[in-house]
């Protein structure tokens, strides 16, 4: 279909990475929707290169909330989805020498809505993973519910559900210019393209920011981040190796195949781009898993880097601007965005239609104030303001 003959829309969402894809197939089950993406590819930025988990004990309070609420959907995925979205995956936090307390202070926080989780010492550390070295496991703990997913059944499933409501994908549109008349939006796109809807989504990722200033909103302070992974030969580690993580951060590895996925747990600041590997980073990483486990990589096949794109306090940003009309922020999802895609866009999409909150949600732990675009275009106003003085 020509894009000059595209139908008005109700919604039309800009981003078409996990966060585009997933509010796009909630919303057009009762919407006409329009998706556009300004690559050739969907998901080329950071949801293509994520090495993707399902965590109930990462990130932050919202985070951790949408996480729980997302757990039965990736277990008991829609028909939408042709195979399994999930396997068992398991997760270690390991604290090296001194470093008991950072242990016990995430156990505390995260111990009462995740009951699984436990301290371990490091001869248990070593049985659930064997390539650890034991002297320098202070104190650990296992997630066992932790899932790896499946980041491309994901996206794909989402698109493919997208399409089947009657949703319209567009690639290779950059929306270049948008203009308000009379409650509609009507946007060009770089490869000629007009489009109309009542609502605009802003699912631009680490474009966020400069999406939502092309319709006259104020920057909420959406700051990507690198994130460097790579790929070590695997051959002699054992294929249930669950994801393990340093507790100070300074690296995570799991099993993939017949190799191991490493990163160094970098957040490096950069432009919105493609994205390029910290070889500096990369260093450091093979350096400390080195010291801390078997592994003794001397070698790196393939790496690649994604950007996370947060906002000032880490939690996703889900909500109508509060100075622009009919803009709705859907960004900020860091490097979270895949295990919290399915509550997330529920959520989401329950606000832009006027539902009631989903109540498995709410139940979570998750409340939509904490995830309102309002409370950050005040803190960016203000710090902008003292920054003139």
């Amino acid at each position: 279909m020509s894009t000059q003959h595209i139908p008005v829309a109700d919604v039309v969402i800009i981003g078409g990475g996990i966060a585009g894809v997933s509010i796009g197939y909630e919303l057009a089950a009762r919407c006409r929707v329009i998706l556009l993406e300004m690559e050739s590819t969907l998901a080329y930025h950071t949801t293509g290169r994520s090495a993707a988990t399902w965590l109930a004990t990462y990130g932050n309070h919202p985070i951790r909330a949408l996480t729980r609420a997302s757990r039965e959907f990736f277990l008991n995925p829609p028909p939408i989805f042709e195979s399994a979205l999930t396997k068992p995956l398991g997760l270690v936090y390991v604290g090296g020498p001194g470093q008991s307390d950072q242990v016990r202070e995430l156990h505390d926080t995260v111990r009462e809505l995740t009951p699984d989780v436990r301290l371990i010492d490091a001869a248990e550390a070593v049985a659930i993973n064997p390539m650890l070295r034991p002297e320098r496991v202070e104190l650990a703990l296992t997630e066992p519910g932790a899932l790896d997913v499946d980041v491309h059944e994901l996206h794909t499933g989402f698109t493919r559900g997208l399409r089947s409501r009657g949703g319209i994908v567009v690639r290779a549109a950059k929306a270049v210019s948008a203009d308000l008349r009379d409650g509609i939006w009507t946007m060009a796109t770089g490869d000629g393209g007009t489009y109309r809807a009542r609502t605009v989504v802003n699912a631009a990722g680490a474009w966020s920011d400069e999406v939502g200033t092309l319709f006259g909103a104020q920057p909420i302070g959406i700051v990507p981040l690198r994130r460097s992974i790579f790929m070590v030969p695997g051959e002699t580690v054992p294929a249930h190796l669950p994801l393990t993580i340093a507790i100070d951060g300074s690296y995570y590895f799991k099993a993939d195949g017949d190799q191991c996925l490493c990163s160094p747990h970098d957040e490096t600041p950069q432009l919105p781009g493609d994205a390029k590997p910290d070889e500096l980073e990369i260093a450091r990483a093979i350096e400390a898993i080195n010291e801390a486990t078997r592994l003794n990589i001397r070698h790196v096949r393939s790496s690649w880097a994604g950007l996370r794109s947060f906002a000032p306090n880490h939690a996703p940003v889900v909500g109508p601007d509060p100075g622009v009309e009919g803009l709705f922020w859907f960004a900020g999802q860091g490097g979270y965005g895949i295990q919290i895609a399915p509550a997330a866009a529920r959520l989401g999409a329950a606000l832009i239609l006027g539902d009631h909150m989903p109540a498995d949600i709410l139940a979570s732990g998750c409340n939509p104030a904490d995830l309102d675009p309002a409370r950050l275009a005040r803190s960016v106003g203000q710090a902008r303001r003292g920054s003139d003085l």
